[in-house]
């Protein structure tokens, strides 16, 4: 199931959001709008949904959850953009990476 909201996960959501993949969840967050897209079998089918609704692909970063051990990590294939000066799957920016992880605990609040 994906849910894409600015709002924090409740833990119901949570539980839907695993269904995919059970101890790890994909999100894309629109770093400008605060707005996060979770739960796809694939980073670009969330960041698809982002697009539709008016991100800029310049703000749309990609990661997840593990749920067992809580490591947010920031590894996505979306994130390589070398017109953004980003040639890696793994945000580069140190700013860019840690509003990505301070809005990341923001959405999975529920579990720390």
């Amino acid at each position: 199931m994906v849910i894409t909201k600015k709002e924090s996960f409740t833990k119901d959501e949570i539980q839907k959001l695993s269904e995919e993949f059970e101890t790890y969840i994909k999100t894309v967050i629109d770093i400008e709008k605060e707005v996060c897209s979770a739960g796809a079998n694939r980073h670009f089918e969330n960041e698809a949904i982002l697009l539709k609704q008016g991100s800029s692909q310049s703000r749309l970063w990609g990661g997840g959850i593990d749920l067992k051990t809580l490591a947010i990590d920031n590894n996505s294939m979306i994130n390589i953009r070398p017109n953004d000066n980003n040639f890696s799957n793994e945000i580069q920016d140190p700013k860019i990476r840690n509003i990505f992880e301070d809005l990341m605990k923001y959405f999975f609040k529920e579990l720390f």
